[in-house]
């Protein structure tokens, strides 16, 4: 189901990604959830809302990346 404001998203993207990380994947998890309605347009055989994650994180990682010593999300 889509995520109308930030606050709304799993707790484990809040806590891990900043805030402007947050509105992409919010942004991109709603986008997929939309384009992915119909399971013929998804692989194998992974639901709409795992889609729309996977989906999400790859467009948070267009920008950002964790650095490996900290384990923070950072801007690229």
């Amino acid at each position: 189901m889509p995520y109308e404001r930030v606050e709304d998203l799993p707790g484990s993207v809040r806590e891990k990604l900043p805030e402007h990380a947050q509105h992409i994947y919010l942004n991109a998890y709603n986008s997929a959830w939309e384009e992915y309605k119909d399971p013929e347009e998804r692989r194998g055989d992974a639901s709409r809302e795992e889609t729309a994650h996977k989906v999400a994180w790859a467009a948070v990682k267009q920008k950002y990346h964790k650095d490996d010593q900290t384990g923070l999300w950072e801007r690229d």
